[in-house]
């Protein structure tokens, strides 16, 4: 039976809509906002089966329908991990994970601080800040086209981009596009200039895999140059809001992590179950009649993983609406499998920098709102705020 999903209910409360759903099954057949049927999987252990699941294909070559969801990307930006199933995924991936191995990301960790100081140096003074504005956002984009190599006279242009793709406002699908199409053009001219003058960064790696190794074919390097411009800055500007956002709506948390009682990195994990970013997976697509919890999937079926959903699982994790930092980090907000986020090292390292920075400055940080009062986007594959005004 087709139910309704994705309404006003699931935009204002996702966690009391998606409660509901669980209640109901853990799988529930319905319609996407563009009219498409999809299947969505709101229980944790379908979700974290349905993640590392071979017969769901994340090539959109294998899908039933083809609604205007489907083609919202120019086909120039289409070549990257997030359409790509194995072999073709593993060949990429493998080159692009060594950018982000645990000890090269470590390594990023002075020039993070440094960056997420010289925001807050430059931030308005007077009591009150807008935190999304002056750290949140700006931070993130500084980090990935500093490790990417873009120049610094192109990051205005790639942030105010980035937003019109994600923007959640009716009819923004055209803006969308020229939006990419913008960000293309761009990325081919500054390929371009780094082909003739290389420098020491991961995109220039990346066009000598192209043109030395044949690692890459050419739409595959503009395409996962976006794919880590667009991913490693949305998600990373989200949880860094919903970290401090959750350290201030529990003050005893945030006392104890100013104590030392607490470590940030617990309070990460726990915001990425609670609030994780990017709260429904990547659309995935049946290779085959699937069967998921007794619901069946047709050939080309489209299939939605609600992560939000699957991490206020009650049956893995017990009253999910308390925010508890000492659980056992089992959340999947980064995915599970072999389409397990390359980025998630670096996105933790930028938020526990960034509330490392805004405590270590702050020591009366306190909400300059009503916690009723917090906005967030009115979005289903996202999960941010609008703006985060504080005092301090």
């Amino acid at each position: 039976m087709t139910i309704p999903i994705f309404d006003d209910a699931l935009m204002t409360n996702p966690h009391g809509r998606y409660a509901e759903l669980r209640g109901a099954g853990p799988v529930h057949e319905t319609i996407t906002p563009d009219g498409e049927a999809v299947w969505v999987i709101t229980g944790y252990a379908e979700a974290r089966a349905a993640l590392a699941d071979p017969r769901l294909s994340l090539n959109k070559a294998n899908a039933r329908t083809r609604g205007a969801y489907l083609s919202s990307m120019p086909p120039e930006l289409d070549s990257h991990l997030l359409n790509m199933d194995a072999p073709d995924h593993t060949r990429l991936r493998k080159l692009v994970s060594k950018a982000f191995t645990p000890r090269r990301t470590a390594n990023l960790r002075p020039r993070i601080e440094a960056m997420a100081d010289e925001l807050l140096d430059a931030a308005p003074p007077g009591p009150e800040v807008d935190l999304m504005t002056v750290l949140a956002n700006p931070l993130p984009m500084n980090v990935i086209c500093e490790l990417l190599g873009i120049p610094d006279g192109s990051r205005r242009d790639f942030r105010r981009w980035t937003n019109t793709l994600l923007s959640p406002a009716p009819g923004s699908a055209n803006d969308s596009r020229r939006a990419m199409r913008s960000m293309y053009r761009h990325l081919l001219d500054i390929i371009r200039a780094k082909r003739e003058d290389p420098t020491d960064d991961l995109l220039t790696a990346m066009i000598q895999a192209r043109d030395e190794d044949d690692g890459l074919t050419e739409s595959e390097l503009v395409s996962i140059t976006f794919l880590i411009l667009f991913a490693g800055y949305d998600n990373a500007v989200h949880l860094i809001g919903n970290t401090i956002t959750a350290l201030l709506l529990h003050p005893e948390q945030l006392s104890a992590v100013r104590v030392g009682e607490l470590a940030i990195r617990d309070v990460i994990e726990e915001t990425l179950r609670s609030d994780p970013p990017f709260p429904l997976s990547v659309r995935r697509f049946a290779l085959e009649e699937l069967t998921i919890a007794g619901t069946r999937v047709p050939v080309g079926g489209r299939v939605w993983i609600s992560i939000i959903s699957a991490n206020s699982d009650e049956a893995q994790f017990p009253t999910p609406r308390r925010f508890d930092p000492m659980r056992a980090p089992s959340h999947l907000a980064f995915g599970h499998g072999i389409h397990h986020c390359l980025g998630a090292p670096l996105a933790r390292l930028e938020a526990e920098v960034a509330v490392e920075a805004l405590l270590r400055r702050s020591p009366e940080l306190r909400m300059a709102a009503p916690p009723e009062d917090v906005q967030w986007w009115p979005s289903f594959h996202k999960r941010g705020l609008r703006s985060l005004p504080v005092s301090w």
